[in-house]
């Protein structure tokens, strides 16, 4: 960073001379060093597949969790700081309850992913806080279809067919603009999924090493067990 623009990177309320918030650059930087999260839609639904990153023996697996539920049929996997993204779930998940004790009708997948955006996008706004150092990719179904968003740390939000955040994201996205396609099976979308977190981890997956989550049209969110995801990966 030049000299001058020092004193720019400590508020989130200042923007620099060339026009940037560094502390909302600073938690991209957070969100690219965390782990490999990917989300890709098939013909009926969409999956999640997380990176657990288990950095010792001695950690208990089970004990990380990146794939969290927030509605019926909408679901999140997170990657960069973990207590970040623990508040935005739990700010996900009570704008999920207040819409549906209000209006009686579950909140549409988009309008979820916008009122979390607005959360982030305030504390890019105003001073006494900090950015979120998070990125969601928000899985859900709802009448209007089958969605996949991003959220980054700005409080930005983009609709993705296959997506990904977190350190492997170069190398899955370069798979997908390769191989992905519009009409997949469940199946062949988990081959491709695999296949691109085993190019960014440079290590084969296995249900100890990785999570994976799954919505469809007609079927809630829920997580893959441990034998379905084993089932998945030998029929690679």
């Amino acid at each position: 960073m030049q000299p001058g623009q020092m004193a720019y990177d400590r508020g989130i309320t200042v923007f620099s001379p060339d026009g940037r918030l560094f502390q909302v650059e600073y938690a991209r930087e957070a969100v690219k060093k965390g782990t490999t999260t990917i989300g890709l839609k098939f013909k009926d639904g969409v999956i999640l597949l997380v990176d657990k990153h288990v950095s010792s023996r001695l950690v208990e697996p089970e004990s990380i969790e990146k794939i969290y539920n927030i509605d019926e049929f909408i679901g999140c996997a997170t990657s960069g700081l973990v207590a970040d993204a623990r508040v935005l779930v739990d700010e996900a998940r009570k704008n999920a309850q207040n819409h549906k004790l209000t209006y009686n009708e579950n909140i549409t997948v988009e309008g979820l992913v916008k009122k979390v955006c607005d959360y982030k996008q305030y504390f890019t706004q105003y001073g006494g806080g900090r950015p979120f150092g998070t990125a969601l990719l928000v899985a859900g179904a709802d009448d209007l279809g089958i969605h996949l968003f991003e959220t980054d740390p700005s409080g930005a939000l983009v609709a993705y067919k296959a997506g990904c955040i977190g350190s492997g994201r170069p190398v899955v996205l370069d798979v997908f603009e390769k191989e992905y396609k519009d009409d997949m099976t469940l199946d062949e979308a988990m081959a491709l999924g695999l296949k691109a977190l085993a190019a960014a981890t440079d290590d084969k997956p296995t249900p100890q090493t990785m999570e994976a989550g799954i919505v469809t049209v007609n079927k809630p969110f829920r997580r893959f067990t441990d034998d379905e995801i084993s089932a998945f990966i030998g029929k690679e």
